[in-house]
């Protein structure tokens, strides 16, 4: 019964889906982008407005570039190349479509981030790039999964669960937050035909 309940709870999380892609190295090259901050680890979580459950968690990483390693997830963008799950070129305008593609009417987003020293910033980057690409409802435990394997981040527990992510990373020192909300209606699905034309990306 138990195990029935835990398979019922996963498939709720009905933000997640994934689909392997590899793009080429000369895709990649192209398309990194160096952010001046410092290097970071940041936790976006989707949330609920009717129920307050978790539906989809994402990581940004500001190492040697930034990327965002979005697991199972449906976000996409036709100027970013994407290798299982790590999408590459992740400037500001690109974060904002993130945000902008994930907040709406029914969700809001939750960003966290914590500062770390390059070190982890790169180790994080390069387990999330070797994780492979992640099947559906396992967005937050491949997260977990790489995540606590990095150093100051060991005491995250391993969950399938995104709120229960996004509770723990509250507690690492230093890290700071804040909520987005977004009045659109519910209904992504032109969003991303938007933003190709956005006049944002020139």
């Amino acid at each position: 019964m138990r195990n029935l309940f835990l398979c019922l709870a996963l498939a709720l999380l009905a933000a997640c889906g994934a689909e392997p892609k590899w793009s080429s190295d000369a895709e990649v090259a192209r398309a990194t982008y160096v952010h001046n901050g410092p290097p970071s680890i940041t936790l976006f979580t989707v949330v609920s407005t009717t129920n307050g459950s978790g539906a989809h968690s994402g990581l940004l990483i500001n190492g040697s570039q930034r990327v965002m390693f979005d697991p199972a997830g449906t976000w996409r963008h036709p100027a970013l190349p994407e290798r299982n799950d790590v999408h590459f070129g992740i400037t500001p305008k690109m974060v904002d479509f993130y945000i902008d593609y994930h907040a709406r009417e029914t969700f809001d987003v939750y960003e966290q981030t914590v500062v770390v020293s390059p070190q982890v910033a790169e180790m994080a980057m390069q387990r999330a790039m070797a994780n492979g690409a992640v099947g559906k409802a396992m967005c937050t435990h491949s997260i977990t999964q790489i995540l606590r394997g990095v150093p100051g981040f060991e005491e995250l527990p391993a969950t399938y669960f995104p709120k229960k992510l996004m509770n723990s990373f509250a507690k690492l020192p230093g890290v700071t937050g804040r909520k987005i909300t977004d009045t659109d209606a519910d209904n992504n699905h032109g969003v991303l035909l938007v933003q190709a034309g956005d006049p944002r990306l020139e």
